[in-house]
């Protein structure tokens, strides 16, 4: 199979974090993309980009401005959360082991004008291939009731289980995916909208989604993939782009010359919490 919005996974190298959940700052895989990202501008490679996060809820700008944000941090803290501003798109959304986290991680070209639908498009066919061998098609389009609310939610059967946002550099920029592998849609869902309900007192109702929470679901709920559906997912994203590569490609994984080290990222991450920080 060749799709073209594949193409560009050809030369990708691969950071599979997925079995590392020691970090336990939420910012640490945001500030490890931004600086991988800047080398990706520089002339570096490709990558794709797996990880998870222990127990995390994450913000999008907008969820910052509203009137108790503030105190509904302090509220996911209390739940033992770690929280924070992410520099991308998108609203609030909870992450766990069973949530998997997508960045890809690409150079922009010459005279690249992409519209960053195109951008999202990527994610999408990438994330479509990958459950082909379930049998369940995917749709790509806003949820209604969904938290973290787009026009490229992608869902089975009417429930959203991945929202997808971006953020662009001068010379790369980054799709990111969370999709939600394993475990109970409804109840990530009934998180959220817990935390409008605390964040958003003194807000009109246009500054914040409204969740509902039938409208989520995991692959375990929707595509019957079994028990390990968070593995079996990082497998078949894996095999997707393996499927892209000849053979002498395949399994490129990315050198640890690359990757930054952990006061870099950590310095990354504490200027990310600065500049994006609820004050």
């Amino acid at each position: 199979m060749k799709d073209h919005h594949l193409t560009s996974l050809r030369n990708i190298l691969l950071l599979d974090r997925t079995q590392d959940l020691s970090e336990t700052d939420i910012l640490y895989p945001f500030a490890l993309d931004e600086l991988l990202c800047r080398q990706t501008g520089k002339g570096g490679p490709a990558i794709c980009h797996l990880w998870r996060h222990p127990h995390a809820f994450v913000l999008g700008l907008r969820d910052s401005r509203l009137p108790q944000a503030k105190e509904a941090l302090h509220w996911l803290a209390s739940l033992g959360r770690s929280t924070a501003v992410r520099n991308t798109g998108g609203a609030g959304v909870p992450l766990d082991p069973g949530v998997i986290n997508i960045s890809l991680i690409l150079p922009k070209t010459a005279g690249d004008d992409r519209h960053f639908h195109q951008d999202f498009e990527q994610m999408y066919t990438l994330i479509r291939e990958a459950l082909r061998e379930t049998g369940y098609p995917v749709e790509k389009g806003e949820i209604q009731g969904a938290f973290c609310p787009g026009d490229y939610d992608l869902s089975i059967a009417g429930r959203k289980f991945c929202g997808i946002a971006q953020r662009r550099q001068a010379k790369a920029y980054i799709v990111q995916a969370f999709v939600i592998a394993e475990g109970s849609g409804r109840e990530r869902a009934k998180l959220a909208r817990e935390f409008y309900e605390r964040a958003a007192i003194g807000a009109a109702q246009p500054d914040y989604p409204i969740v509902e929470e039938q409208s989520t679901a995991s692959l375990e709920e929707l595509a019957h993939i079994g028990p390990h559906a968070a593995q079996a997912f990082i497998d078949a994203i894996k095999r997707v782009i393996r499927e892209q590569q000849s053979r002498d490609e395949a399994d490129r994984i990315l050198p640890n010359g690359i990757i930054p080290t952990s006061e870099e990222i950590h310095a990354m991450a504490a200027t990310l919490r600065q500049r994006y920080g609820i004050s």
